[in-house]
């Protein structure tokens, strides 16, 4: 019989439930219909509730030739259609009201899924109802409610493109990071004759490559690994550097079962290159994964550590996403069908631009590849403050102590409290100041290296032989905040913003009169990093402190401000000083190094043994300044000066 819309009201005990459906719906949110309570639009806003919540028991379902279904095999076939989407139902919206025709309804609703990546895709589908000789409106279902093109036994599956990630630049523009041919070493389970000398072969062979794997290679579950692998297998132990691979081929190529593939791998252009600052480009580890499931999947690239993980998320772009249909086939393995439904397409990275040299981090890193002991380079290119390199020598991975260590800085914090005493008019260049073997503040003694004495000699000597007693003496004259004043002059302590983590230093003030003594020679409680101590070295060099800066693109938001320029007849004097440091004094094993060199050494007290110290030398020539640590270097002149003189003979002349 020909259905009237709307109908007369007409209580009976099937209504008052679904109206208490209704109430329930509405308390959890549910957007229902009010137009009559007969309209089929009430029914539609259950169906829509429960494709969400999993649970269609207020609504009737029958299939397209009227067949009565089960709520709960139709909440289940929604489930499987869903397929991988199934954890994140969809947002369903009705568009406006039902259309009746005669005993059909036909309702438009909004399906929106959203995707991996916070990606929207939104399509509309119709919902038919039948009203029913209960006098209720029932649901016609059939897989294509969810979509149009599923059929019964299809599923719903993500296809995932990563970006392309884009590259580290130099100053240059170009990628640091490029494809480099490695070795991938590996075993095969049948044909290994004894996997515990194996195992013991080849971790002697790893230890035995110079410069040192960093970290090491771990070969803890090799046998596991072996044992659980199929006999033909390829069980890979570490891919190699083609040079890293040729100092042990000798060694590993014969051992039996090992086989080796030569392949291409994104890389620096050496092991060590400035590698704590840059970090690494690892697949996705498990802890990655767990903390952020949105945005990893494995066997994704990530950036770990230095501007690959700062950057990640620039540098990787965004992943291409498709929703593809899948479809049973013999045995039930899921096929694809070829059916895309949503493609979003993979957006690139965007590039790093940093103000890296190549050639003089190479520089950085060999002159720091014989040292056994944690140390750092730091350059920078004095004109701009461009840092042109950050090296560490062996350490943890990811340990950049050029950036991050906070050490003191001995004897190179000479350059600072010089220029204090120098604008206060408190020493000349040829001022006597007299250089004692050892003197006492407040019952406190200070002594020089090797306990020596120079007497009354010009100030000029005193810096350049680095006599600790002259400048203790002079300490009262920089008074209790002087020190800090012609520290932050020179931009230590300074907010800076290079893009990246960096201490520019602590530098003491106030504090007793044998704490001003102390810190009058980098003693006390003063800290710098080498990056610190670079910044304020090309200060002196340049006349002007002015931030140093790592990355060109994106530029740091908010860079320190350029410092005042530095009293002109100060500067000259220091320099002058610092020249003959190199010319008649402690860092004279750098005079036969070509160019003019100019620095100050340093021996750095970090305990309360006299006999443990750091080492440093900072210092410049042409267009370059630097700054050289070595922890527990003991004297200055056996380490870090040597440091410096190799960084300087492999740099081009200025």
């Amino acid at each position: 019989m020909p259905l009237s819309y709307p109908r007369p009201h007409r209580p009976n005990p099937a209504r008052r439930l679904a109206a208490a459906v209704t109430t329930a719906l509405l308390a959890a949110g549910v957007l229902v219909g009010c137009s009559g309570d007969d309209g089929p639009q009430r029914t539609v806003d259950a169906f829509l509730a429960g494709w969400r919540s999993g649970d269609l028991q207020a609504v009737g379902l029958i299939d397209p030739l009227g067949s009565k279904l089960p709520s709960a095999d139709v909440a289940r076939e929604i489930k499987d259609l869903s397929g991988e989407l199934a954890s994140t139902p969809p947002k369903l919206t009705r568009r406006g009201e039902p259309k009746i025709t005669k005993d059909i309804a036909t309702t438009t609703v909004q399906v929106e899924w959203t995707l991996p990546g916070q990606t929207r895709w939104a399509y509309d589908r119709e919902v038919r109802l039948a009203h029913g000789d209960d006098d209720q409106w029932q649901v016609i279902w059939e897989p294509k409610v969810v979509h149009e093109q599923l059929t019964k036994g299809d599923r719903l599956a993500l296809r995932r493109d990563p970006g392309a990630r884009a590259a580290v630049l130099d100053n240059a523009g170009k990628p640091l990071v490029t494809p480099r041919p490695v070795v991938r070493v590996g075993v095969q389970p049948n044909g290994v004759t004894d996997l515990k000398k194996l195992v013991k072969d080849l971790d002697a062979a790893f230890k035995a490559i110079r410069p040192a794997l960093v970290p090491g290679v771990d070969l803890a579950d090799l046998p596991d690994r072996v044992a659980k692998a199929e006999p033909g297998a390829f069980v890979e132990v570490v891919s190699l550097r083609e040079e890293a691979y040729r100092q042990i081929k000798p060694r590993i190529y014969d051992l039996p079962g090992t086989k080796f593939i030569s392949d291409k791998i994104d890389l620096a252009p050496t092991r060590e290159f400035a590698r704590a600052l840059l970090g690494t480009v690892d697949q996705a580890q498990a802890d990655d994964l767990a903390a952020h499931p949105d945005r990893y999947v494995v066997g994704d690239l990530v950036g770990h550590g230095g501007l690959q993980g700062r950057y990640d998320e620039r540098l990787r772009g965004g992943p291409g996403l498709t929703v593809v249909v899948e479809r049973p086939a013999e045995g039930g393995k899921l096929e694809p069908t070829g059916a895309e439904l949503f493609r979003r397409e993979p957006q690139p990275g965007q590039a790093l631009k940093t103000t890296l040299d190549v050639a003089v981090q190479n520089s950085a890193d060999g002159a720091l590849r014989a040292e056994p002991r944690r140390s750092a380079l730091v350059a920078i290119r004095i004109s701009d403050g461009a840092v042109l390199a950050a090296a560490n020598g062996p350490g943890p991975a990811g340990e950049n102590l050029a950036f991050d260590a906070q050490v003191p800085p001995g004897s190179t914090f000479k350059m600072v409290s010089t220029l204090g005493l120098l604008d206060r008019g408190a020493v000349t260049l040829d001022g006597p100041v007299d250089c004692k073997k050892t003197f006492t503040v407040d019952g406190r003694s200070f002594k020089n290296s090797d306990n020596f004495e120079l007497g009354s000699v010009p100030f000029r000597t005193d810096f350049a032989k680095s006599c600790n007693t002259a400048f203790a003496a002079l300490a009262p004259k920089l008074g209790g905040d002087g020190l800090a004043a012609a520290g932050r002059s020179l931009g230590l302590e300074g907010q800076w913003d290079l893009g990246t983590d960096a201490f520019t230093g602590k530098v003491s003030t106030g504090g007793s009169l044998a704490e001003q003594a102390a810190a009058s020679f980098g003693q006390g409680t003063t800290l710098v990093s080498p990056l610190a101590m670079a910044g304020a070295t090309a200060a002196v060099a340049r006349g002007r402190f002015e931030q140093p800066k790592l990355l060109i693109d994106p530029a740091p938001a908010k860079p320190a401000p350029a410092g005042e320029q530095l009293k002109p007849e100060s500067v000259k004097a220091l320099r002058t000083m610092m020249r003959e440091v190199v010319t008649a004094g402690t860092g004279s094993a750098l005079k036969d190094v070509p160019g003019e060199v100019y620095g100050k050494t340093g021996t750095a007290e970090y305990d309360d043994n006299p006999a443990h110290t750091h080492a440093w030398f900072v210092g410049w020539r042409g267009d370059v300044a630097f700054a050289v640590f070595v922890e527990k270097g003991g004297a200055s002149t056996a380490s870090a000066v040597p440091i410096a003189e190799r960084f300087l003979r492999a740099l081009p002349t200025p």
